[in-house]
């Protein structure tokens, strides 16, 4: 990806921030063993600032949507502050495998870090940290379901963990679910509502559903 196909996915910019559409599959940091990643783009971000913008929060690899970022120090302290508070309302898409045992419901469990020799992963554990999720279902196959879902809490891969304990995993989850390496997570950041200005309405954003989540979107009932 070039810094002008970055751009062409900035869905929002004022003096404070800027909210793009992140590519699926493109980690929002370097990894340990390097390759591409976005940090490394956002030089062509700065829209005349003299510093480049900086995230303000995170969203996993696979994962594409809204992202925010932060156009200088006090506009990422000021929505830090929002993240810890809970301010900023997050709805994500999902397309899972079977259906949730109800058509709306809540998701209360407990997560906590496990680390393997093969790595790390996120395991339900009551002693863990509070996570809580709201889920609906907005469409259905006889196989495939589409879900929103606005979690309360931000805990890493809360979605996918809470999907994959209520017995439907994401389409594509190879970590938490029974996925094929060859299918890619059908998970989206769907939108962000930021009130970030006390005396204005706040920020509403909306990303279009990547590519490779349009069919499975579809049969489940979803219009272009």
């Amino acid at each position: 990806m070039t810094p002008a196909e970055l751009e062409q996915r900035l869905l929002y910019r004022d003096g404070l921030m800027l909210i793009i559409d992140k590519p699926p599959f493109l980690p929002v940091h370097a990894g340990p063993g390097g390759g591409a990643n976005l940090e490394q783009y956002l030089d062509g971000l700065r829209f005349g600032l003299p510093h480049k913008p900086e995230l303000a929060h995170r969203l996993d690899r696979d994962t594409s949507g809204c992202l925010i970022l932060g156009r200088h120090r006090k506009a990422l302290a000021k929505l830090g502050r929002l993240f810890t508070a809970g301010s900023v309302g997050k709805t994500y898409w999902a397309v899972v495998e079977g259906a949730p045992p109800e058509q709306s419901g809540v998701i209360d469990l407990a997560l906590r870090k496990h680390n393997e020799r093969s790595g790390w992963r996120m395991v339900v554990d009551p002693e863990g940290q509070s996570a809580v999720t709201d889920y609906r279902v907005l469409g259905a196959t006889d196989t495939l379901s589409w879900v929103e879902l606005h979690p309360r809490t931000g805990r890493t891969h809360q979605i996918r963990v809470h999907l994959a304990a209520l017995g439907c995993p994401i389409l594509g989850e190879t970590h938490y679910g029974t996925g094929k390496p060859i299918e890619k997570l059908h998970l989206l950041a769907r939108s962000l509502s930021v009130p970030l200005y006390p005396k204005r309405p706040a920020i509403e954003v909306t990303a279009p559903p990547p590519p490779h989540m349009l069919a499975a979107l579809i049969a489940c009932g979803y219009s272009v």
